[in-house]
């Protein structure tokens, strides 16, 4: 990890994350202003994004969180692994699933399909970072905060090996680490 860091590419500051935020805040405004949603945030790298963008926002809203994962401290997904659903009954509400990448949108599908599955009236998805490859599975997430590269990224709540989640900013591995 400590080797990690200092050879890392800053893809987005602070800064940037945070007008990204304000832009998804106001689209969000315009749709949700009458709907009193259910934000779910998808744990765990979607900690700062929803800790960041709720105060942002100017509606009637309710939150909770969902866990599944397919990565864990490894840095390939693999099976989709249930750790925590949400307390609130999704029947008949609109739920947005906060979470902070869209990678391949496996996990993205299979929490679309739970709460639909829950009876929401709508599902619809907020990302922080949409990565640029064509290996993708499942329904665009209909709000994107960021477009990053096809590279291995950390920070702003995003993890390398289960580590990195607090780096100030989005960061690409460097190409040859692993």
């Amino acid at each position: 990890m400590n080797q990690v860091m200092p050879e890392a590419e800053c893809l987005f500051s602070l800064q940037a994350i945070d007008k990204s935020l304000d832009r998804l805040a106001m689209q969000l405004d315009r749709d949700y202003l009458d709907k009193n949603p259910v934000l779910l945030c998808v744990m765990n790298g979607a900690v700062m994004t929803m800790g960041h963008l709720l105060p942002k926002l100017q509606f009637s809203l309710e939150t909770d969180y969902i866990h599944a994962t397919r990565y864990g401290d490894k840095t390939v997904g693999g099976e989709l692994n249930w750790l925590a659903k949400p307390n609130i009954d999704l029947n008949g509400r609109h739920v947005l699933l906060v979470d902070d990448i869209y990678d391949e949108g496996i996990t993205l599908a299979a929490l679309r399909n739970f709460c639909q599955q829950a009876g929401a009236t709508s599902v619809k998805a907020v990302v922080l970072a949409d990565k640029q490859h064509s290996n993708k599975y499942g329904v665009q997430p209909e709000y994107i905060g960021l477009q990053i590269p096809d590279r291995y990224v950390f920070g702003f709540g995003m993890d390398y090996k289960g580590h990195l989640r607090n780096a100030p900013g989005i960061f690409a591995v460097k190409e040859n680490a692993s």
